[in-house]
């Protein structure tokens, strides 16, 4: 918040100066103070906070000529490619952000492929991969690697993979079990199930991976620090539940009850609703968060 307003106080000074300030000021006013992260002293460099359809947060940043807006703005983000941009002398910053989402939309299908893979695989050298690679590097066991490279074109289909590792013998047999069955690969299953089936083996999870189909294993809300929501009539078919919510952030992966975070994300700010979903940020990580509002409980 303190950043947001400095950078807005410094463009109201800036836009008493010359008609470029003033032009800059109103369209990022457009868009909205709260989406600006960066802001140049010049006010020809900054960036802007977006959320994609799935909770996921992305930084698009834009450079500005002095001749702005005969000439289009220079654009840079987490993407595995940039769209093109349609501009005209008459176009704003508005319609740049309603570009870059429409972009993004185009994409979701990529990332949760990618997110399947970050999550139940184990990803070498990556503490957070980067949304805008295509590639991924996963252990197969044995000493063994899979670099994986999907196509952000057609994410489920076949993957282009190369194997890598010390033992000759070990990566010949991947070899021949990729080109024996690769022929198994189907579009309905998920990256991780299709890559187990071809191989013909269960491969390395990530550390700290919630094994929450184990029955004996019970898992306590980071909200009310419960493992079940109490019984209560008025919590309807919810009563009595256990955690059904799990930051997608892989070194967090904390759970809650959705009515909890639901509760938690209604008391802060900077939540956002679309539709019957809330958008905000996980209380123990900051990553971004959507949970769709039961019935019960959406606002009137």
């Amino acid at each position: 918040m303190m950043k947001e307003s400095l950078g807005r106080e410094r463009c109201e000074e800036l836009a008493k100066s010359s008609s470029f300030y003033r032009k800059v000021y109103s369209e990022i006013e457009e868009v909205g103070w709260e989406s600006l992260r960066r802001l140049g002293g010049d006010l020809t460099f900054f960036s802007f906070h977006i959320l994609d359809k799935k909770g996921r947060a992305h930084m698009l940043e834009l450079q500005l000529d002095r001749d702005y807006p005969k000439s289009p703005p220079s654009l840079s983000a987490d993407v595995p490619y940039m769209f093109t941009l349609e501009w005209s002398a008459s176009s704003r910053l508005k319609d740049v952000m309603h570009q870059f989402q429409k972009h993004l939309d185009s994409l979701q299908e990529f990332w949760s492929v990618l997110d399947d893979i970050d999550k139940f695989l184990c990803v070498v050298d990556a503490k957070q991969p980067s949304r805008a690679s295509p590639i991924r590097r996963i252990h197969a066991g044995n000493g063994c690697n899979i670099i994986a490279h999907i196509n952000f074109n057609d994410p489920k289909s076949l993957p282009e993979c190369r194997f890598i590792g010390p033992e000759p013998p070990a990566i010949n047999n991947l070899h021949m079990l990729w080109r024996r069955n690769s022929k198994k690969w189907s579009k309905e299953k998920s990256f991780p199930e299709n890559l187990e089936c071809i191989l013909g083996t269960e491969l390395p999870k990530p550390p700290g991976l919630l094994q929450v189909e184990d029955d004996h294993q019970q898992v306590e809300c980071g909200i009310c620090y419960a493992q079940f929501l109490p019984t209560d009539e008025e919590l309807g078919a919810r009563s009595g539940t256990r955690t059904d919510y799990t930051c997608e952030n892989i070194s967090c992966n904390k759970s809650f009850h959705s009515l909890c975070l639901t509760d938690w994300l209604r008391s802060i700010t900077t939540t956002r609703q679309s539709f019957d979903v809330l958008f905000g940020n996980c209380p123990y990580c900051s990553d971004p968060v959507a949970v769709k509002i039961n019935n019960m409980n959406k606002i009137d």
